[in-house]
C-alpha cells in the first residue's frame, strides 16, 4: 500500500486516531500479543494445526496470519530494510487480500504441517522486535501514517482471538474424547429475571461510529434512520426456549422456515443447535469445557440466521433490525459476560427485571438486517480497503459481543457478519416485536 494510499486511510479513521499516544499503542501493541499467545497455554501441537471445517482455521494459522498483517501493512511500508521474515508466508498467510497476491486455499490451511509451529512462535518473535523497535523511533510523518494502521491491526488480532476459541471449539467437538480447553467455572449465582418487553418511540435516529476512538470502516458514516415504535425483549433467547421449540417440531414444519433454512434442515438432517446432543435422555452441549448439561437459562448459541429467523416466526415474534439494536444499546453500558469473565461460555441473564440485559457478551445476536453499506460509504483506498467492504453480499448482521469477545472490543455501532447458514460462532438471538 502506497504512502498516499495509507495516509487516506489515516484520514478515513479520523484525526483523533491517527495521533495515538505513543506509549499507549505501544503498551496496547504489547498487551493484544501476549494476549493472543496466552490462548494457547496448555494446547499440544497437534491441537494447533487441525482444522475441523473449511470455515474454521488452525491455531497455528491464525498465529502466523495476525503476524503477516503487521508485517505486510505496517512494516514493509514503513521501516527502512525491513527483509521479510520468510518470503514463503506471505503465501502462506495471506488471508483474502487479493491485492497481496495468491494465497493457500482457506479449505486446505490444515494441510500447513510446515511451517513447525515453533517457527510461527519465532516469526512472531521477530515482527514483535521490529514493531516495538519502529513504534519507539518512528518519526512525526511516518507515526501519523502507521498508528491508525497499528491500531487496525490489534482490531483484527482481537476478532482473531475470537476465532481461535471459536475454532478450537468446533475442532474439539469432531474429536471423540470430546476434550475440554479449560476447566469447568460455575457462573457467579444469581436469580434470572422474568422476560418483559421494554419499548422504543418511533422517531428519527442517528446510528453509526460517532467519530471518537477506533471503529472499522464499515461502521459509518453516521446517519439518520427512521424507526416505526418497537420492543425488545429483555433477555436473550435460552436454551430452555429452544427446547420448546425443538420439542413442538420447529425443525419438522417448513411454515416457519425461509426457503433456503429449511433446504438446509433437510439436506443437513437439522433437528437442534450444531452442540446439543442427547445422552440416556438428557440434554448436553459442546463446551470449551467439554460436554455438560444443558444450562437451560443460558442463552441459545452457535445458531444459524436460518434457524434465528425460523424460531422468531414459530414463536410469532421478529429479529430486530440493527438499527433498532444500536438504538436500544445506547442506553446500557458495553459490559457484560465477556472473554475476561473466564467462564467462556454463554450463561443465564443477571440483573433486575424491567431492563435491557445482555446486549453485550453471552452471544452475538443476529439482527434480520443484510450485511450492505451505509449511505455515504466508501471503500477505503489500497489493500486494506478488502478488509470489510468486499463482503457487503449474501451476509447478515450480528450485534452486540459474545462469551470470547476481547473485553474492550466492542461498542453499540459495532457490526459483526456471517452468511446465514453458519452457525459454529457463539450466535444467538434476542426477538423484537412491532409496538
Amino acid at each position: 500500500m502506497s504512502i498516499a494510499s495509507t495516509t487516506r486511510y489515516a484520514d478515513a479513521l479520523t484525526a483523533a486516531q491517527a495521533v495515538l499516544d505513543r506509549g499507549s499503542l505501544r503498551d496496547r501493541y504489547a498487551a493484544v500479543r501476549q494476549a493472543t499467545m496466552s490462548l494457547t497455554d496448555g494446547l499440544s501441537d497437534e491441537d494447533q494445526v487441525v482444522q475441523s471445517m473449511p470455515d474454521a482455521s488452525p491455531v497455528k494459522w491464525h498465529l502466523g496470519h495476525t503476524t503477516w498483517f503487521f508485517e505486510t501493512f505496517i512494516l514493509a511500508d514503513h521501516r527502512a530494510g525491513h527483509a521479510p521474515f520468510d518470503p514463503d508466508f506471505g503465501f502462506l498467510f495471506n488471508s483474502y487480500y487479493e491485492a497481496k497476491g495468491p494465497r493457500q486455499p482457506r479449505p486446505r490451511r490444515g494441510m500447513l504441517t510446515r511451517p513447525s509451529l515453533s517457527k510461527v512462535v519465532d516469526f512472531r518473535r521477530h515482527v514483535d522486535d521490529a514493531m516495538t523497535a519502529l513504534l519507539s523511533t518512528a518519526d512525526a510523518r511516518t507515526w501519523h501514517e502507521i498508528a491508525p494502521l497499528v491500531e487496525l491491526g490489534l482490531n483484527h488480532e482481537e476478532q482473531h482471538q475470537e476465532l481461535i476459541l471459536t475454532d478450537l471449539l468446533h475442532a474439539f467437538s469432531c474429536n471423540p474424547l470430546k476434550p475440554a480447553y479449560r476447566p469447568y467455572r460455575s457462573a457467579p449465582a444469581a436469580e434470572t429475571p422474568a422476560l418483559t418487553w421494554l419499548g422504543f418511540d418511533e422517531g428519527l435516529y442517528e446510528i453509526g461510529h460517532d467519530g471518537g476512538g477506533f471503529a472499522f470502516d464499515h461502521e459509518g458514516p453516521r446517519h439518520k434512520v427512521w424507526l416505526r415504535p418497537f420492543r425488545l425483549a429483555s433477555r436473550l433467547v435460552t436454551n430452555a426456549d429452544w427446547l420448546a421449540f425443538v420439542e413442538a417440531g420447529g425443525y419438522e414444519h417448513p411454515e416457519f422456515w425461509l426457503s433456503d433454512g429449511w433446504a438446509l434442515v433437510q439436506a443437513e438432517g437439522w433437528r437442534a443447535p450444531v452442540y446439543w446432543q442427547r445422552r440416556d435422555g438428557a440434554w448436553w452441549s459442546m463446551t470449551l469445557s467439554g460436554m455438560q448439561p444443558l444450562e437451560p437459562d443460558a442463552p441459545v448459541s452457535q445458531i444459524s440466521y436460518v434457524e434465528a429467523d425460523a424460531f422468531a416466526h414459530w414463536a410469532g415474534k421478529r429479529l430486530p433490525t440493527e438499527a433498532e439494536w444500536e438504538v436500544a444499546a445506547r442506553s446500557v453500558t458495553v459490559d457484560g459476560n465477556l472473554r475476561g469473565s473466564g467462564l467462556l461460555r454463554p450463561t443465564a441473564a443477571a440483573g433486575p427485571a424491567g431492563r435491557l440485559l445482555q446486549m453485550y457478551g453471552d452471544v452475538w445476536e443476529w439482527t434480520q438486517s443484510a450485511y450492505t453499506a451505509y449511505p455515504g460509504y466508501r471503500v477505503p483506498d489500497g489493500a486494506v480497503g478488502e478488509y470489510n467492504g468486499k463482503f457487503m453480499c449474501g451476509q447478515f448482521v450480528l450485534r452486540g459481543a459474545s462469551c470470547v469477545t476481547p473485553d474492550g472490543h466492542s461498542r453499540a455501532s459495532y457490526r459483526n457478519f456471517f452468511y446465514p447458514h453458519q452457525r459454529w460462532q457463539f450466535t444467538g438471538l434476542r426477538l423484537a416485536e412491532d409496538a
